[in-house]
């Protein structure tokens, strides 16, 4: 078996709900409101069909390294308390 464990969204937001907000959904956000905002004020629509494209894939890398980074950090966590000292315990 790999050992390979996929982090959900869900997982990632109940860990860090203010960081995975701003990198997953913040770029969404503003790519509607380009297009909305081409929409409305009558602007060719592939300059900000280009944006949304690039702000998309952003929140995707984006999410995904937070993720690892969030992995990583669990990995970490794990080693630091299986090497306890036997001098911590009786401190």
């Amino acid at each position: 078996m790999s050992g390979r464990h996929s982090l959900s969204l869900v997982e990632l937001f109940r860990a860090t709900p203010a960081k995975t907000s701003l990198l997953a959904f913040g770029p969404l956000v503003l790519a509607l409101g380009q297009l909305g905002n081409s929409y409305a004020n009558n602007i060719s629509p592939a300059v900000s069909i280009g944006f949304a494209v690039v702000m998309v894939a952003f929140a995707v890398i984006a999410t995904r390294h937070h993720a690892a980074e969030h992995r990583l950090r669990r990995l970490e966590g794990g080693i630091d308390a299986d090497r306890e000292s036997p001098f911590d315990a009786t401190r």
